[in-house]
């Protein structure tokens, strides 16, 4: 497109035409750079002339706007316009249109702009950018333990978990006895508390624990039937107790103290009822290292090698690769003490009871994980430093322990 001149004046011919003085000015960037744009001659003023001047002065998008009025006598008037090219790149920054109403091409911004200096990003108004300042570059978070967990703390803990256990097995056998009244308490109290402040049900504590004590010692005293009564004889109670709240939610709060009475200490009894048997110590020992091998088993070659979730609804770090090296190595271990320490015992019988014992670790851990997601919750509670609390320890025993004893009890007798 040719450049334009300011004001084409009169006609030829007209009064106060006048001829081009000859005089140009270079225009200022683009294509069009250098050339002479022809310019308006000096006219003397008019002031008739005036008014159409006025009238007939060239405006919109591509003209710059000069002052109103005339110009004084002996003055030359010139308009300096821009070069017009498609392909010309706008001069000034970024969001600023070249002139007003035309197109806005923002310059990209740098993909990495210098540290301390704002960039700009896409704002919802044509031809404007908005500052934003910059963030400094992320820095590397330093590598957490699996599962959170304080390695250090959660070792020192099991270690005098194990030494209490071991000293009250191996030194006056009913001592061990009271370590799992012990754990039942605190677990039916880890429970019934956090029901009542996630899902406000009220599972009545006191004939909870009370039954659940009664039920240990009966199993360990008197056997199963026993246990089994005392299971009924707490539900009653449970019943009853809750009778002195409101109506409203009776029926679930008695439906969740019968299943703590259930979860937590009748399948504790089976613990206290393999020790009651004549090398009750051993069955203990090959109890609990059957299952820690396949809590530990899973952990290692899941680690290690696990690739395929086995339940990523439920508990997302568990793989079926775990779940083999856990069983693979709870078999070995069976195997091996119910040879060695268990009277009357084979090796054979000591891979199916660590095989199932494997299986059944796993599902407790599931159902207990399963427990925790419908209570929002990541522990049971928080007494033992580096593991939660005791039922983040008992998830995998307690459902356990009525499959050893009932392998234990068909291999070798009661």
């Amino acid at each position: 497109m040719p450049p334009v001149p300011a004001d084409p004046g009169p006609p030829p011919g007209a009064p106060g035409h006048a001829r081009p003085t000859g005089h140009a000015r270079p225009t200022g960037h683009g294509p069009a750079a250098g050339r002479p744009v022809p310019v308006g001659p000096a006219v003397p003023a008019d002031p008739a002339a005036g008014p159409a001047r006025e009238a007939g002065r060239l405006g919109g998008p591509l003209f710059r706007d000069e002052q109103p009025g005339t110009a004084p006598p002996g003055v030359t008037e010139t308009v300096v316009l821009r070069a017009i090219s498609d392909d010309t790149a706008p001069t000034p920054g970024p969001g600023s249109p070249p002139y007003p109403g035309a197109p806005v091409r923002p310059a990209p911004p740098p993909s990495h702009p210098a540290a301390g200096q704002p960039h700009f990003v896409p704002s919802s108004h044509p031809g404007q950018e908005t500052p934003v300042a910059a963030q400094p570059d992320p820095q590397p978070q330093p590598r957490k333990q699996r599962g959170g967990r304080n390695l250090q703390a959660a070792i020192g803990v099991g270690v005098g978990l194990g030494a209490v256990i071991v000293a009250s097995l191996f030194v006056v056998k009913a001592l061990f006895l009271f370590v799992v009244m012990a754990a039942v308490a605190v677990g039916v109290w880890e429970l019934t508390s956090r029901l009542a402040e996630r899902k406000q049900i009220k599972a009545p504590l006191i004939p909870l624990v009370v039954g659940g004590i009664a039920m240990v010692a009966t199993g360990y005293w008197a056997g199963i039937q026993w246990a089994a009564a005392s299971l009924a004889l707490t539900g009653l109670a449970v019943m009853v107790w809750r009778m002195a709240e409101p109506p409203e939610d009776y029926l679930r709060d008695i439906t969740a103290g019968v299943f703590t009475a259930f979860y937590v200490p009748f399948l504790a009894t089976f613990v206290a009822m393999m020790l009651a048997a004549d090398d009750g110590p051993q069955r203990i020992v090959l109890f609990l290292i059957v299952t820690i091998c396949s809590d530990t088993g899973a952990y290692a070659v899941g680690y290690k090698f696990g690739r395929t979730k086995l339940a990523p609804t439920i508990s997302p770090g568990k793989t079926r690769e775990g779940l083999a090296g856990g069983i693979a190595l709870s078999m070995l271990a069976g195997a091996v003490l119910m040879q060695l320490i268990i009277d009357d015992g084979s090796w054979w019988q000591g891979l199916i009871l660590g095989g199932c014992a494997a299986v059944t670790a796993t599902l407790g851990d599931l159902g207990e994980s399963m427990i925790k997601r419908d209570l929002g919750i990541k522990d049971m509670g928080t007494l033992l430093p580096g593991h939660g609390g005791i039922m983040d320890r008992l998830d995998s025993l307690l459902p356990t322990a009525p499959v050893v004893w009932l392998l234990l009890a068909a291999f070798v007798g009661s």
